[in-house]
């Protein structure tokens, strides 16, 4: 649910559904410092926000690269406190972008299981649409041994799909989004690559591999932060009324 003001406010069981874990993980993470407190509400009911989900998909990606809880608790006790949940959703990318690319077939029940909520054949679609279903073709029938389709699915992508349900975006516009954003990244890592060819010409074959794992995250750190200051800038402009017209 949110407030009246837009902000998410959550329950400990919502939290929970939401972030694909069970209540007794959110209470353990809170009790380890992993987790800020939620805010006390009427009849002394916690209330958690979006800071706090996107705080328990980091350490859900951290998890998903090995990393021990005591890792996890060093890596978070780095970050500033007062990271909102923008900030840390740009860390989680970087940390996925360490991560060989995933793909699991999972049946419609456990996608709404990491969901946290039965998903409408249309969600279904809007998925696929941000590239989330990779195949983007299962469904509710039945398949020739009796068990339910399953479903081709990005779990790296999958967070951030589920976060872009919630976002009043035509299925159009996140085609078109996904089209941009693919077409410049690959030009970007076409120009990337040309301009690091020639450092590693001469080189043998276990060097280029120890920078590129190096250089990896580096980049998508940098990537990201230098797209996110250019789309706050437009953002900036578009909601200030200013176009790129000049008139």
């Amino acid at each position: 649910m949110t407030t009246d003001a837009g902000e998410m406010s959550l329950t400990v069981d919502e939290l929970a559904a939401r972030a694909g874990v069970t209540v007794r993980t959110v209470r353990f993470y809170g009790s380890k410092g992993l987790l800020p407190p939620p805010v006390i509400g009427p009849r002394r009911v916690g209330r958690y926000g979006a800071r706090h989900l996107a705080r328990l998909a980091l350490i859900e990606e951290l998890q998903r690269q090995g990393m021990t809880l005591a890792a996890i608790e060093r890596y978070l006790g780095q970050l500033p406190s007062d990271l909102s949940a923008y900030d840390l959703a740009i860390h989680r990318a970087v940390v996925a972008s360490w991560a060989p690319d995933s793909v699991e077939t999972l049946s419609r029940a456990e996608l709404d299981r990491r969901a946290g909520r039965v998903l409408a054949d249309e969600e279904l679609e809007r998925l696929a649409a941000a590239g989330v279903l990779v195949t983007g073709d299962a469904s509710d029938t039945e398949a020739a041994d009796g068990e339910e389709d399953g479903f081709r699915v990005d779990t790296g992508l999958l967070r951030l799909g589920l976060e872009l349900l919630d976002v009043p975006l035509s299925q159009g516009t996140i085609l078109a989004a996904r089209e941009v954003l693919m077409e410049h990244s690959r030009a970007a890592a076409r120009e990337l690559a040309r301009l690091f060819r020639g450092e590693v010409a001469e080189r043998d074959t276990r060097d280029v591999r120890d920078l590129s794992a190096h250089i990896h995250p580096l980049v998508v750190q940098a990537l990201l932060t230098t797209f996110q200051r250019s789309l706050r800038e437009e953002l900036s402009e578009l909601l200030s009324g200013e176009g790129p017209s000049g008139g």
